[in-house]
């Protein structure tokens, strides 16, 4: 199987780089894992958006569209379970 580019958002960067340590690191982590599989045990398609989807990853969520003709994902927005839906 292919591997896919992963690409972030300039507010996803902005939003990663508010988040702890901890966090921070384990969020690049599962990212990073979204280039060999693009929709791991768990994600979820998000409801009226056209090819968005998201991730678990603790209390934090990660949001990103895959674009598999170029094989790419953009990761859209990272942040809190409670404020990222807004």
């Amino acid at each position: 199987m292919p591997s896919y580019q992963v690409l972030l958002s300039k507010a996803a960067r902005k939003q990663l780089t508010i988040l702890p340590v901890f966090i921070h690191n384990k969020i690049i982590e599962d990212v990073t894992s979204l280039s060999e599989i693009p929709r791991p045990a768990g994600c979820k398609k998000l409801k009226g958006q056209k090819n968005a989807w998201r991730i678990r990853i603790g209390d934090y969520r990660v949001i990103y569209e895959i674009e598999d003709r170029q094989l790419r994902i953009l990761v859209i927005a990272i942040g809190h379970r409670k404020d990222i839906y807004e």
